[in-house]
């Protein structure tokens, strides 16, 4: 008979996101226990959490850590491993004039093993400082620089889902990144029968994992989409993901929408993913969209498009950080989540310049209420923390597994100390609170996110083991 070994108890106020309810619900579901307990078995699962005056007298002999706040490990949906020092740069435009300006020319360097190994190093290192202890990355053209990030990761024991950034077609700052359509096709096919799932063999349960990504409708032809459709045909069952970019920049005429429908002579953007790449929206080969699939942006939707997001259960990474950064408009909050499509934050690492999912979801709010007239939303801080957590473990097909502390998930969360970040525990220290419980909750929960910097995140733990990156 097996017999489950406890492993540590972490005493601190416990924050998540309960069950698996819409954004919509999040508030509802929302757990905040003042004096909790998290409890960790030894294969990393979730094994009690509650207040810990009622801890059961079974965990009672083991260790315990000690912390202000306890909440799960962010994921970032959407961030970019070649553009690691590209955060911040001028390129004097917007979306098509940065790549051409700053991108292209960064991700080329990555050519160079010894240079993809030091940026491989670099991301890991940032990915871990923040807490991003899931990650859907935009990776290299290069396969050595692919191989330099999954080996990092593994060695930190972080989550990654990653995928060599393809491109078959381009402006000349672009050409080292491009190959033949047959190359992309393969390289892809070698990444992922190389990496994915290495470390468990099952993708239900495996820390890497890989996904196919183009880097937008203008980097590929309507042959590499349909191969790329053949080639996810093929994998799709083994839990390969798939990940791009959608609907980011509208400017008339010359943006990157305009473009793209101008190029395939489609109806919609999102039609040249969902195998209708031809003219007149025709049907060319297989969609690309799915559970698995994780669409970044989509600032500047149709109706149409996005009904079709959530009938495909297809996610969008939401970007609000570099949206701003590059001009590209607000995505509608109210009218996006109505169609009932997940939507989950993303950094945008180097588009947008924060790498800590709590600024970019102290973005969000800022971002969303102040959209025009009845657009304009104020997000509640659990719809803040589920945005930034359980709703990028349901992008990645992954909610069973991590986002929030139900019992039996893995034991991913962070620890938070305010007292190492002087502006965060004076604020939580000294700001007025409602009378209701349930409201003081939610504005504590509130300063935290908003307040939160780097220093103060003093513990990252993945399936219960702390992440430690020299």
């Amino acid at each position: 008979m097996n017999r489950t070994v406890f492993h540590e108890v972490f005493r601190g106020h416990i924050f998540h996101v309960a069950g698996a309810p819409t954004v919509a619900a999040a508030r509802e579901h929302l757990v905040s226990v003042p004096d909790g307990a998290l409890v960790t078995a030894a294969d990393g699962t979730i094994v009690w959490v509650g207040p810990f005056a009622d801890l059961p007298a079974a965990f009672a002999g083991l260790p315990v850590t000690r912390t202000g706040f306890i909440v799960p490990g962010f994921v970032d949906t959407h961030l970019h491993f070649p553009q690691t020092y590209t955060t911040d740069a001028y390129g004097g435009g917007q979306l098509l004039e940065w790549l051409d300006e700053c991108v292209f020319p960064a991700e080329s360097r990555l050519v160079d093993p010894g240079f993809a190994r030091q940026i491989a190093r670099d991301f890991t290192r940032r990915r871990a400082s923040v807490g991003t202890t899931s990650a859907i990355v935009f990776g290299s053209a290069f396969a050595p620089a692919q191989d330099a990030l999954f080996e990092e990761t593994q060695a930190s024991g972080l989550r990654l889902v990653s995928g060599r950034g393809i491109q078959t077609v381009g402006t000349d700052s672009a050409r080292a990144l491009l190959t033949s359509e047959q190359a992309a096709i393969e390289l892809t096919a070698a990444e992922i029968d190389r990496w994915h799932a290495v470390d468990t063999g099952d993708a239900r349960t495996a820390l890497l994992q890989v996904a196919i990504v183009p880097r937008f409708s203008l980097s590929v032809t309507p042959t590499t989409l349909a191969g790329l459709g053949e080639l996810y045909d093929a994998v799709r069952d083994r839990g390969v993901y798939f990940h791009s970019h959608l609907n980011e920049n509208d400017r008339p005429g010359t943006g990157e929408i305009d473009v793209v429908r101008s190029v395939f002579g489609t109806k919609t953007y999102l039609d040249t993913y969902d195998g209708c790449f031809l003219p007149g929206s025709v049907q060319g080969g297989s969609s690309l969209l799915g559970p698995r699939s994780i669409l970044a942006h989509a600032v500047h939707c149709q109706d149409s498009e996005l009904a079709r997001l959530a009938d495909t259960g297809t996610s969008i990474a939401h970007c609000p950080t570099s949206q701003a950064f590059l001009g590209s408009g607000t995505m509608p909050w109210r009218r996006t989540t109505a169609f009932g499509v997940n939507v989950a934050i993303g950094t945008d690492i180097g588009g947008g310049d924060e790498w800590l999912v709590a600024r970019v979801l102290n973005d969000c709010y800022k971002g969303h209420l102040s959209e025009p007239g009845d657009a304009g939303v104020a997000l509640d801080p659990a719809a803040l923390l589920f945005t930034g957590t359980l709703a990028g473990a349901r992008a990645l097909d992954m909610e069973d597994r991590f986002g929030n502390f139900d019992l039996g998930k893995d034991a991913d969360f962070l620890l938070i100390d305010p007292d190492r970040w002087e502006p965060l525990a004076l604020v939580l220290e000294n700001a007025v609170h409602a009378d209701d419980a349930a409201l003081a909750a939610e504005q504590t929960l509130f300063a935290l996110l908003l307040a939160l910097r780097e220093p103060a995140i003093t513990g990252v733990y993945v399936r219960g083991r702390r992440v430690r990156v020299e």
